[in-house]
């Protein structure tokens, strides 16, 4: 029987450590080792059986996130320290004033995904009429932030989706367009970004469209 003293990871090769690491940073969405390292530690995050946070019916997915009264610039600084890109588009919704912050509210969010549409069928117009006649609501903003930083690209690409577009009420950009947050895992990495909002625009096959079905205070 070996020491209990012994140095734990002295039989482990260095290429193994630096995987672990690099798993850790991923799952933490760090990009500083030391901070990931550190997260498990101190115990603030905790390593345990990955269990799925949503579900998926009828080409639907369902989830559920909750507000915590984060800004818009606070959302900015939160996630772009998380490394998840920005683009100038999705910034100047953020630091818009019609970007209104919530605490304390539980969304149940459904997701349309892109595949219940024919192609030229997939159109802002047709994906509003369908949740309409599912009873669903437009959610706030917000979401988008909170889909981002709960739900990694490989959940997003285990539901068939590389893009989330939040169907909220449509909020100005920088350059006066209105716009929708899309959360993004494309070839440019995982981020925020934002899409005109018109009732003629066509989607792409890939998108998921996220509505709200209730808001419980939590």
């Amino acid at each position: 029987m070996k020491d209990g003293k012994e140095f734990a990871i002295a039989e482990i090769p260095v290429g193994k450590l630096n995987a672990l690491v690099k798993n850790l940073m991923l799952q933490m969405n760090t990009a500083d080792p030391s901070e990931a390292v550190r997260l498990i530690n101190s115990g603030e995050r905790v390593v345990s059986k990955p269990t799925c946070n949503w579900r998926e019916q009828d080409g639907v997915i369902y989830l559920s996130v909750t507000s915590d009264g984060t800004t818009g610039p606070e959302w900015i600084k939160r996630l772009e320290k998380k490394s998840f890109r920005l683009s100038d588009y999705a910034k100047g919704i953020f630091r818009s004033s019609g970007f209104k912050p919530t605490k304390g509210v539980k969304y149940e969010i459904v997701i349309l995904k892109g595949l219940l549409f024919e192609d030229n069928d997939r159109i802002t117009k047709n994906i509003r009429a369908e949740a309409d006649k599912r009873k669903l609501d437009k959610p706030n903003a917000e979401v988008t932030c909170l889909i981002r930083e709960n739900f990694s690209d490989k959940d997003i690409e285990a539901m068939g989706l590389t893009w989330i577009v939040t169907m909220h009420e449509p909020i100005k950009d920088s350059d006066g367009a209105l716009g929708l947050l899309d959360t993004d895992c494309g070839a440019d990495g995982s981020g925020l970004d934002a899409c005109y909002d018109s009732p003629g625009i066509r989607w792409d096959r890939e998108r998921g469209f996220a509505f709200a079905v209730s808001q419980v205070s939590a």
